[in-house]
Protein backbone atom coordinates (compact mmCIF):
# COMPACT_ATOMS: atom_id res chain seq x y z
CA UNK A 1 0.00 0.00 0.00
CA UNK A 2 1.15 3.52 -1.00
CA UNK A 3 1.66 6.41 1.72
CA UNK A 4 0.94 9.66 0.33
CA UNK A 5 2.25 12.03 3.56
CA UNK A 6 5.54 13.01 3.54
CA UNK A 7 7.56 12.18 6.63
CA UNK A 8 7.91 15.97 7.45
CA UNK A 9 3.83 15.51 7.83
CA UNK A 10 3.66 11.94 10.27
CA UNK A 11 4.77 12.37 13.90
CA UNK A 12 5.15 9.78 16.43
CA UNK A 13 2.09 9.74 18.85
CA UNK A 14 5.14 10.53 21.51
CA UNK A 15 5.94 13.89 20.00
CA UNK A 16 2.01 14.26 19.30
CA UNK A 17 0.88 14.45 22.75
CA UNK A 18 3.76 16.08 24.08
CA UNK A 19 3.88 19.05 21.89
CA UNK A 20 0.03 19.00 21.78
CA UNK A 21 -0.98 18.94 25.18
CA UNK A 22 -1.78 22.26 25.40
CA UNK A 23 -3.66 22.31 22.23
CA UNK A 24 -7.20 21.44 22.41
CA UNK A 25 -6.76 17.46 22.77
CA UNK A 26 -3.79 17.66 20.61
CA UNK A 27 -5.52 17.67 17.40
CA UNK A 28 -4.47 20.98 16.16
CA UNK A 29 -1.04 20.04 16.29
CA UNK A 30 -0.65 18.61 12.81
CA UNK A 31 -2.67 21.83 11.65
CA UNK A 32 -0.09 24.25 12.33
CA UNK A 33 2.82 21.59 10.09
CA UNK A 34 0.60 21.29 7.17
CA UNK A 35 0.13 25.20 7.17
CA UNK A 36 3.77 25.86 7.74
CA UNK A 37 6.60 26.75 5.97
CA UNK A 38 8.29 23.58 5.83
CA UNK A 39 6.96 22.39 2.50
CA UNK A 40 8.61 24.29 -0.48
CA UNK A 41 6.32 23.66 -3.80
CA UNK A 42 7.13 24.45 -7.06
CA UNK A 43 5.55 25.07 -10.75
CA UNK A 44 5.79 22.60 -13.31
CA UNK A 45 5.62 23.89 -17.17
CA UNK A 46 2.98 21.64 -17.70
CA UNK A 47 0.82 23.81 -14.71
CA UNK A 48 0.83 20.86 -12.10
CA UNK A 49 2.25 22.13 -8.56
CA UNK A 50 4.27 19.69 -6.83
CA UNK A 51 6.39 19.42 -3.66
CA UNK A 52 10.00 20.88 -4.42
CA UNK A 53 12.25 17.87 -4.67
CA UNK A 54 15.32 18.00 -2.32
CA UNK A 55 19.36 17.87 -3.49
CA UNK A 56 20.66 17.63 -6.84
CA UNK A 57 17.55 17.79 -9.50
CA UNK A 58 18.53 17.27 -13.62
CA UNK A 59 15.95 20.32 -13.69
CA UNK A 60 17.56 23.05 -12.40
CA UNK A 61 21.18 22.79 -14.29
CA UNK A 62 22.01 22.21 -17.70
CA UNK A 63 22.43 18.55 -19.42
CA UNK A 64 24.66 17.36 -21.88
CA UNK A 65 22.72 15.55 -25.35
CA UNK A 66 23.82 13.97 -27.98
CA UNK A 67 22.84 14.80 -31.19
CA UNK A 68 23.01 12.34 -34.28
CA UNK A 69 23.00 14.06 -37.32
CA UNK A 70 23.41 11.65 -40.29
CA UNK A 71 27.13 9.99 -40.02
CA UNK A 72 27.86 13.17 -37.96
CA UNK A 73 27.68 13.47 -33.70
CA UNK A 74 26.85 16.32 -31.53
CA UNK A 75 27.59 16.91 -27.66
CA UNK A 76 25.34 20.04 -26.96
CA UNK A 77 25.02 21.61 -23.45
CA UNK A 78 21.71 23.33 -22.84
CA UNK A 79 19.16 23.75 -19.54
CA UNK A 80 17.38 21.10 -18.59
CA UNK A 81 13.50 22.65 -18.82
CA UNK A 82 14.55 24.35 -22.31
CA UNK A 83 12.14 23.21 -24.81
CA UNK A 84 12.79 21.73 -28.01
CA UNK A 85 12.47 25.06 -29.94
CA UNK A 86 15.14 26.33 -28.11
CA UNK A 87 17.05 23.28 -28.62
CA UNK A 88 16.98 23.65 -32.40
CA UNK A 89 18.44 27.34 -32.15
CA UNK A 90 21.30 25.51 -30.77
CA UNK A 91 21.38 22.93 -33.06
CA UNK A 92 21.40 25.93 -35.89
CA UNK A 93 24.26 26.97 -34.68
CA UNK A 94 26.10 24.06 -34.47
CA UNK A 95 25.33 21.98 -37.80
CA UNK A 96 23.87 24.86 -39.90
CA UNK A 97 20.19 23.95 -40.61
CA UNK A 98 18.04 26.33 -39.59
CA UNK A 99 15.30 25.62 -37.11
CA UNK A 100 12.50 25.40 -39.93
CA UNK A 101 14.25 22.84 -41.97
CA UNK A 102 15.22 20.54 -38.73
CA UNK A 103 13.32 18.16 -37.41
CA UNK A 104 14.06 16.35 -33.94
CA UNK A 105 13.10 12.83 -33.31
CA UNK A 106 13.43 11.17 -29.40
CA UNK A 107 12.09 7.80 -28.23
CA UNK A 108 10.72 7.22 -31.87
CA UNK A 109 8.65 10.06 -32.00
CA UNK A 110 9.16 14.03 -33.82
CA UNK A 111 9.07 16.78 -31.09
CA UNK A 112 7.27 19.81 -31.36
CA UNK A 113 9.34 23.12 -30.33
CA UNK A 114 6.66 23.73 -28.04
CA UNK A 115 7.71 20.65 -25.67
CA UNK A 116 9.64 20.47 -22.58
CA UNK A 117 12.76 18.79 -22.44
CA UNK A 118 12.32 17.19 -19.13
CA UNK A 119 8.26 17.13 -19.40
CA UNK A 120 9.20 13.92 -22.59
CA UNK A 121 11.93 12.17 -19.68
CA UNK A 122 15.05 13.59 -21.50
CA UNK A 123 17.86 13.53 -18.85
CA UNK A 124 21.80 13.82 -18.91
CA UNK A 125 23.85 12.48 -21.92
CA UNK A 126 20.13 10.91 -23.88
CA UNK A 127 20.64 10.63 -27.16
CA UNK A 128 18.35 12.82 -30.03
CA UNK A 129 18.23 12.26 -34.10
CA UNK A 130 18.24 15.67 -36.11
CA UNK A 131 16.87 15.06 -39.62
CA UNK A 132 16.23 17.99 -42.37
CA UNK A 133 13.28 18.74 -43.57
CA UNK A 134 12.64 16.28 -46.77
CA UNK A 135 10.36 18.80 -48.42
CA UNK A 136 12.60 21.56 -47.31
CA UNK A 137 15.72 19.39 -48.40
CA UNK A 138 13.85 18.62 -52.06
CA UNK A 139 13.00 22.27 -52.46
CA UNK A 140 16.95 23.00 -51.95
CA UNK A 141 18.14 20.01 -54.70
CA UNK A 142 15.65 21.61 -57.04
CA UNK A 143 16.51 25.36 -56.76
CA UNK A 144 20.02 24.17 -56.83
CA UNK A 145 19.52 22.11 -60.02
CA UNK A 146 17.53 24.89 -61.67
CA UNK A 147 20.05 27.88 -60.81
CA UNK A 148 22.89 25.25 -62.64
CA UNK A 149 20.38 24.72 -65.94
CA UNK A 150 20.50 28.79 -65.86
CA UNK A 151 24.25 28.83 -65.64
CA UNK A 152 24.83 26.57 -68.49
CA UNK A 153 22.27 27.88 -70.43
CA UNK A 154 23.80 31.57 -70.01
CA UNK A 155 27.13 29.81 -70.98
CA UNK A 156 26.21 28.46 -74.06
CA UNK A 157 24.55 31.65 -75.43
CA UNK A 158 27.17 34.08 -74.68
CA UNK A 159 29.78 34.22 -77.58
Amino acid sequence: MLKLRSRRLCKSSSSKHAKGAGNNGGGGGDRGLIGGGDIKWELRPGGMLVQKREGGSTTEGLIKVRVKTGSQLHDISIGATSTFGEMKVVLAMVTGLEPREQRVVFRGKEREDYEHLHMVGLKDMDKVLLLEDPAIKERKLHDLARDQAMQSTLHTISV
